[in-house]
């Protein structure tokens, strides 16, 4: 799980967890905007505009990328700096880290917990930090 904003990232890190002998399934648009299917600025500016809602509603998306957890073993959230904040974890991924803990699956996170108003309840779910290190990924 990661903000649609860094696919580039999140690409190289999908071929390192690959490389390492790891599964991966990204969440739906993110998957689209790295395999060329959408355009990356249009989301963006959609988000912007407050309209990428209308797009999640209509496909489903929230269902969709919580089918998509169930299948899997483990999540692993890549929280980058966004918006002047390190380590940032917004909305849409807060809430799949939430769907990980209910499916009582291991939640990975890229680097450590943020400081942001839902910091206590990540650290509830108890995720594990692996500050770069995928072997920590098991």
């Amino acid at each position: 799980m990661c903000s649609l904003d860094f696919p580039e990232e999140v690409l190289k890190i999908k071929l390192l967890l690959e490389e390492a002998g790891h599964e991966v399934s990204l969440p739906f648009t993110l998957a689209r905007i790295i395999n060329g299917e959408l355009n990356a600025e249009e989301i963006k500016s959609k988000k912007v505009a407050g309209e990428l809602y209308k797009t999640t509603a209509k496909l489903d998306l929230i269902r969709k990328n919580w089918e998509r957890l169930k299948a899997g073993d483990a999540v692993l959230i890549i929280n980058l700096t966004k918006k002047g904040v390190e380590n940032h974890i917004g909305g849409n991924t807060f809430l799949e880290i939430g769907f990980a803990h209910v499916e009582n699956k291991k939640t990975y996170l890229w680097n450590d917990i943020p400081n942001m108003p839902y910091s206590d309840e990540i650290r509830a779910m108890a995720p594990i930090v692996i500050n770069h290190d995928i072997s920590k990924i098991r």
